[in-house]
């Protein structure tokens, strides 16, 4: 039987979406004045930008209003729809600039809106808030062509700067298409793009040879919850599910929280009070760094540099060494999921000893950024060995050397296997350790017909020793099922030894 037979050199599946992020332990955020929360306040200015015929759509609008269950009307003006928007520029926009106009703000600005809005731009401006873009239209983009959404991307940068003297330093759609970040990150010179809802921390995204910083925005933490079913039925529940959210992150220190607000929703009365006891409490915290979008995302850039070194998330690391850390991805096909089949087997083929073929299979899972990780790697080269048939997993085993036997003291093992017994002190053996050693190797081999396995490096000399006298004995069935949970381990230290 042949094992491990090579595999066709075609592209494989793979998984694009990035399940892993940051991981168990998230960068050191650096906020400012040692901050333990950034907080963003984002003002969300639509009203004129909607769904409607007047603009050349093909209905109303039917999203985010007071109107339960509202349906687009084709080819009509829908008067109740009009006004409640109507409502978030006359009104709602005045009561929350005045709360909110001393502090850092960020408006995401439908570019039509604004056009629509002078004197609302004006008091954003006069209040140094920052205006980012919100689209060309406050109107879906799923079913766009890329084409079509390029150019409406396009319009919608050219009229923002035209309309406010300055091209936006970020971006956010909302009703967006699987195309939107590539195409907003092409056509725009961002600082940041806010269309994820991924993380309580900025991350990046590799598109194409770019990295695109994410910002990532809140559906949660977001007056849209008014208009929603599964939502707020009064102002206190609002407040509540904020000083909540605001309460957790800042307790967990290094986060970012960030509240969506809308001008025909949070605007009113009632909703608009409970806004101003949120950020009433928010003032009884001392470490709270209040921070427009394009602010975070600057300070971002100069704390974790595009560049600088990676370490992936959960990885031991001595932070004096490497003080900036960065969750910048690497350059493009050097993650695990990206190699073709002959790097990656190059790369990770001896990661189970002696035996290439585990790396081939797992290369042929459906691997993604998440697998570009000593536990995510490990985990798909698991995969590959359960799968592999007993004698496929009978000949790996036979491939580990003795311990401390005589490939070791001929200078023969693998560089990895050479280390993991030096770790333990087995190059280090009196004469009678080194006897009794071996001889426990030809009694374990005479017994169950493969070496005895043992992750050395979580063990001492002592520790493999009592393990050795105990296993020994077992069934070897036993010892098969143990000895594969053992390589297992090795390999998972040895993926945790590179340089990822």
């Amino acid at each position: 039987m042949v094992i491990g037979t090579p595999l066709p050199e075609t592209p494989m599946n793979r998984y694009p979406r990035d399940l892993l992020g940051h991981g168990p332990t998230p960068p050191d955020a650096h906020w400012p004045g040692g901050a333990r929360l950034a907080l963003s306040i984002v003002l969300n200015y639509e009203e004129g930008g909607e769904n409607n015929v007047l603009h050349g759509d093909p209905t109303s609008e039917a999203f985010l209003s007071e109107i339960t269950g509202a349906q687009p009307w084709p080819d009509q003006r829908h008067w109740n729809m009009e006004s409640i928007y109507e409502y978030g520029a006359r009104a709602g926009f005045w009561r929350l600039h005045r709360m909110l106009r001393d502090l850092p703000v960020t408006v995401y600005g439908v570019a039509t809106a604004l056009a629509r809005s002078p004197l609302q731009v004006e008091a954003m401006q006069g209040a140094k808030w920052e205006i980012a873009s919100h689209g060309l239209k406050w109107v879906e983009h799923k079913d766009m062509s890329p084409d079509d959404e390029r150019a409406a991307i396009r319009e919608a940068l050219d009229l923002h700067r035209a309309t406010t003297g300055a091209p936006p330093r970020g971006w956010y759609t909302g009703r967006c298409s699987m195309n939107t970040v590539r195409l907003a990150a092409e056509e725009g010179d961002l600082a940041y793009i806010s269309d994820s809802y991924a993380d309580d921390l900025p991350y990046r995204v590799r598109l194409g040879d770019r990295s695109q910083l994410i910002l990532p925005y809140t559906l949660d933490a977001n007056d849209m919850r008014f208009a929603i079913q599964a939502g707020h039925a009064d102002g206190a529940s609002w407040e509540t599910y904020l000083r909540d959210s605001f309460d957790c992150l800042y307790a967990e220190g290094g986060r970012m929280m960030t509240i969506g607000l809308h001008c025909r929703l949070a605007g009113r009365p009632g909703r608009a009070m409970a806004l101003k006891r949120f950020l009433d409490h928010v003032r009884d915290h001392e470490g709270v760094w209040i921070a427009t979008r394009a602010q975070i995302a600057d300070h971002w850039d100069r704390v974790h540099p595009v560049g600088a070194v990676n370490v992936p998330a959960g990885r031991d690391i001595v932070r004096d060494a490497i003080p900036e850390l960065s969750d910048i991805p690497v350059p493009p096909g050097e993650m695990a999921h990206e190699m073709d089949c002959d790097a990656f087997v190059a790369r990770f083929g001896g990661i189970y000893e002696h035996s290439p073929w585990v790396a081939e299979r797992a290369w042929a899972l459906e691997l993604g950024p998440a697998h570009h990780h000593p536990a995510g790697l490990a985990a798909a080269m698991a995969r590959a060995f359960r799968g592999g048939t007993e004698e496929e997993r009978l000949a790996v085993l036979r491939a580990h050397p003795d311990l401390a036997g005589k490939l070791a003291s001929a200078g023969r093992l693998t560089e990895d296997s050479t280390a993991e017994q030096a770790s333990a002190g087995l190059d280090l053996l009196t004469d009678g350790e080194r006897d009794t050693f071996q001889r426990l190797n030809t009694d374990y081999v005479a017994r169950h017909g493969f070496p005895f396995i043992i992750a050395v490096r979580d063990h001492t000399k002592d520790s493999i020793l009592d393990a050795f006298h105990r296993r020994i004995a077992n069934d070897s069935a036993a010892e098969f099922t143990e000895a594969c949970a053992q390589v297992e381990r090795i390999a998972r230290l040895r993926l945790e030894a590179l340089d990822w």
